[in-house]
């Protein structure tokens, strides 16, 4: 019998799915609670919508090789539903339980009294909201000091990143907790206070708002806007991280593009903040002068550059973009 604890989902929509997915292939028991009183008929056809959801899930991932085909009903075996009528039965058997109910505080309310009610002492209680902060909904459970916001970005099985956003009274533990149990099933943890957008919505947010106003504005085709994300903004950051970035490059190449940009479009967004001012003045320059977002002076810059180099190769190389010696040649007919 597993050692692993039993994995809980409450509500068995798109994104308990997509978490009961990624603990089942683990090796994690998972259980997917439904929060809504409804008829067995009912019942019956959400249970088989949502295990077909998952196989249809783990079967394009097996056509892409990540797993054997053999593996498909192993892994889905390992998820089982629950009816709300045996929803107290199931929540008591868990260990970790992810709230994915509809983003209405009522629907919150009730599924965060329903699992106060049944869960274990030590079961610790996620929601899985983008729009709610862990300060609101911590006092609609009875057990504050366990609970946690817990942001997963789609599809959930895939994306590596999981946003923890615990409230002043979360216990330390419970938050080390969550990140030991992510990181296991391959996932990367950040954890960010409670403030709305959490880190990834709130970049987003302004990317694609700067994206849609190009359009808007005529400056660019949408094609060519997504090009240039596809091929060069996008790439760059996913072999390194924003603030890394600025690093990189020189703190001082954002102060001024910045201000530039601030006073040319007549835009304050574009302005920099607080921050990078205070930086700048204090010769916190990036990578260069040693400091800067993050402390360079025990780097060996040599090095790092060559690894932060052998990793954007991979990534062209993978994606088939990795420029190619005498490319302009071969292509003389």
């Amino acid at each position: 019998m597993s050692t692993l604890p039993i994995i809980g989902s409450l509500g068995a929509g798109r994104m308990g799915r997509g978490i009961a997915h990624a603990f089942a292939y683990a090796g994690h028991e998972v259980v997917l609670v439904d929060g809504k009183p409804r008829d067995a008929q009912a019942s019956l056809n959400l249970e088989t919508e949502a295990k077909s959801e998952i196989r249809a899930s783990l079967a394009a991932l097996a056509e892409l090789g990540a797993l054997d085909s053999e593996e498909v009903g192993e892994i889905l075996a390992r998820v089982r539903f629950a009816p709300y009528t045996e929803a107290p039965r199931a929540l008591a058997e868990v260990g970790v339980l992810f709230e994915g109910v509809p983003e209405v505080l009522e629907a919150k309310r009730a599924a965060l009294a329903l699992a106060g009610a049944h869960l274990r002492a030590d079961a610790i209680v996620a929601s899985t909201t983008s729009t709610m902060l862990s300060t609101q909904l911590a006092g609609l459970i009875a057990a504050p000091e366990r609970f946690l916001n817990c942001h997963w970005l789609n599809p959930a099985y895939l994306i590596p990143l999981v946003e923890l956003s615990p409230h002043e009274g979360t216990d330390p533990a419970v938050v080390e907790r969550m990140k030991r149990l992510l990181e296991a099933i391959g996932k990367k943890p950040v954890v960010c206070k409670a403030a709305p957008g959490f880190i990834v919505p709130r970049l987003q947010a302004l990317v694609m708002n700067e994206a849609a106003r190009m359009v808007e504005q005529g400056l660019a085709s949408a094609e060519d806007v997504d090009r240039a994300v596809r091929y060069g903004f996008g790439l760059r950051y996913a072999s390194m991280g924003v603030v890394e970035f600025i690093d990189y490059g020189g703190l001082d190449i954002l102060y001024y593009a910045s201000h530039y940009l601030a006073q040319a479009l007549g835009e304050p967004r574009f302005a920099p903040p607080a921050i990078v001012e205070r930086y700048m003045h204090e010769g916190r320059r990036g990578l260069r002068d040693g400091r800067g977002f993050f402390d360079w002076n025990a780097i060996d810059t040599a090095a790092y550059r060559r690894k932060l180099l052998a990793r954007q190769l991979a990534l062209l190389r993978h994606l088939g973009l990795a420029p190619q010696p005498g490319a302009a040649l071969k292509a003389i007919p």
